[in-house]
């Protein structure tokens, strides 16, 4: 009995007097989990970069999150971790984001947010924002999550916010964002078309208003009696309303009369009410809801029934100027507003005796009626000015451009040519040309079929050599910034260059930001390409300077960002036709 309680007391020490080497020894505590960036560790990208590979099409996934504190284990939960693409696929990690503080993101995020970015920055934005990573330091999960969906709703991207539905199954924020899809498909006008699209949500995914309209669609679609059987459901789970019953009671032929007040606490339920009340009339105001201004855009419920409602007319052109109205549909009221003969014949004279709406209206209808290209021209910038006197300008840009466009800058006399090109709007997405290679120039040589064409590594060290050598021979040949930014990718991949070509030596006259240079010494490589898409702004790279494409290109291959680099490259460097 003694050596007993002998042997269970030793037994108890030798526990005791090991724990503390135990809990020194290296534990695989993440198994097949990606690691969280922990401030008691450092690590670098090279050690993380084989854990951060998620395959682009997985829902998002709770991720062990183990605190330590000197070496000892002392909290775990769980870490969720929300995106759309695999990191790796644009070189960055899941941790892209630990040695960023949140206040830097949120202020970087949110001058982003007020610069009409170029196609080619909005995509590497959506690289950055859109990869599969923790938040920055000092932001929660559902602050980043919110941030992520917010910037898909404020920029109206309906692919991306499927995307991201697919992939992310539970978030905060998740019923604002199902609601604001349902929105666009029933503000299309198209109600076929945003049923069959709705369909790709997942069955999983449960939401009020997502079941709601689910359950129109199938009346819509005369399925009445399994609308009636999920209506059934919503309404044990009490989830339904009051207001959308006696709609779909309504619809369904369970009663014979609806109400008539216009709800509008929802676009669902205006668009029901719009559907059933007979003689639907509406008058939108400056404080009606945005996704409404779009459903009375696309089913055509915006009339000026009375061309004599000055006051209608001028509401109607300030919510075109903020972008609640279709634009187009000023002009079509313009037409409809009737002046004599007289004075159509003397407009000229005649607008400045009228209101600004009726001078706008005159000035706009004698355009129409003008045959000679200058006079066309020059009522159209008689139009502009009276626009801009309004302060109505974003109303008529785009249809000053676009009429410029029509008649032809080759068309128009002379003295009108320089002043109608300005007021072009150029199309946001370029049109990329045949790449022409020109042996002469290196950036515009066959050398960069490596980036254009993933030619193979041994073939393009040979074009290197050759035309290398070439160019530096030409005593008269410059080498120029768009030279370096090729000459530096091509020496971050790899490749040799002739010891003649003195890159270093000839580098030394660019100057790049030391405060960016400061982001690549302390590891911050998502916060630096988020400052390159600043930089970009709303510019296409071959739009930059040739400075800044240089600094750009060095910036990029100091921090391995090579995917992003080689877009870039691709846009400033080549010779197209």
């Amino acid at each position: 009995m003694k050596l007993k309680s002998f042997n269970y007391i030793f037994g108890l020490l030798i526990i005791f007097y090991t724990l503390p080497i135990l809990s020194d020894e290296k534990i695989d505590i993440w198994k097949n989990k990606k690691e969280v960036p922990n401030k008691s560790q450092k690590t670098t990208e090279q050690d993380l970069s084989n854990d951060s590979k998620l395959d682009p099409f997985q829902k998002a996934k709770d991720i062990d999150k183990i605190q330590i504190q000197e070496g000892s284990v002392i909290q775990s939960d769980k870490q969720t971790v929300y995106g759309i693409y695999e990191p790796a696929n644009y070189d960055f990690s899941l941790n892209m984001w630990s040695t960023t503080k949140a206040d830097d993101f949120r202020s970087s995020l949110k001058r982003l947010n007020k610069i009409n970015l170029s196609k080619s920055s909005n995509e590497i934005l959506e690289y950055i924002l859109f990869s599969f990573s923790y938040p920055p330091l000092g932001m929660t999960e559902q602050e980043f999550v919110k941030l992520k969906t917010d910037w898909l709703i404020q920029n109206d991207r309906i692919d991306l916010i499927e995307s991201f539905l697919k992939q992310n199954e539970k978030f905060d924020s998740k019923s604002k964002v199902i609601q604001y899809l349902v929105d666009s498909n029933i503000a299309s006008g198209n109600i076929k078309e945003g049923c069959e699209k709705i369909n790709f949500i997942d069955a999983n995914i449960k939401d009020a208003y997502l079941e709601k309209f689910k359950i129109y669609c199938l009346v819509f679609n005369k399925k009445k009696p399994e609308a009636q059987l999920l209506l059934d459901l919503l309404r044990e789970q009490k989830q339904s309303s009051k207001f959308y019953d006696n709609k779909i009671d309504f619809l369904l032929g369970v009663s014979n009369t609806t109400s008539d007040k216009i709800n509008e606490k929802n676009l669902l339920n205006f668009y029901l009410s719009s559907i059933t009340i007979a003689n639907f009339k509406y008058e939108p105001t400056t404080k009606t809801k945005p996704e409404i201004w779009r459903y009375l855009n696309a089913a055509n419920l915006i009339k000026l029934e009375d061309a004599s409602d000055k006051k209608k007319l001028q509401d109607l052109e300030k919510a075109a100027n903020n972008n609640q109205l279709d634009k187009n549909k000023i002009f079509e009221i313009y037409k409809q507003i009737p002046f004599n003969l007289n004075t159509l014949v003397n407009a000229k004279n005649n607008y400045q005796t009228l209101n600004d709406s009726d001078a706008r209206a005159l000035i706009y209808q004698k355009y129409l009626l003008s045959e000679a290209n200058e006079n066309k021209i020059e009522h159209l910038f008689l139009l502009e000015e009276l626009f801009k006197k309004s302060d109505l300008s974003n109303v008529y840009s785009k249809f000053l451009s676009e009429r410029i466009e029509e008649i032809g800058i080759d068309n128009l006399p002379e003295k009108y040519r320089e002043e109608a090109l300005a007021r072009v709007v150029s199309d946001e997405d370029i049109a990329f040309g045949k790449v022409k290679y020109n042996d002469k120039i290196l950036h515009q040589s066959k050398i960069m079929k490596y980036f254009l064409e993933g030619e193979s590594k041994k073939k393009i060290q040979k074009d290197i050599d050759k035309i290398f050598k070439k160019v530096i021979k030409n005593k008269k040949y410059f080498i120029s910034a768009k030279d370096l930014a090729l000459a530096d990718s091509l020496i971050n991949d790899g490749f040799s260059l002739p010891p003649s070509f003195k890159y270093d030596e000839l580098s030394k006259k660019f100057d790049v930001p030391k405060n960016l240079l400061q982001l690549i010494d302390n590891d911050q490589k998502a916060f630096l390409a988020l400052k390159i898409v600043e930089i970009i702004g709303e510019d296409e790279p071959y739009q930059l300077d040739p400075e800044t494409i240089y600094f750009v290109t060095n910036l990029l291959n100091k921090m391995k960002l090579a995917t992003i680099r080689n877009k870039v490259l691709n846009s400033a460097l080549p010779l197209r036709t």
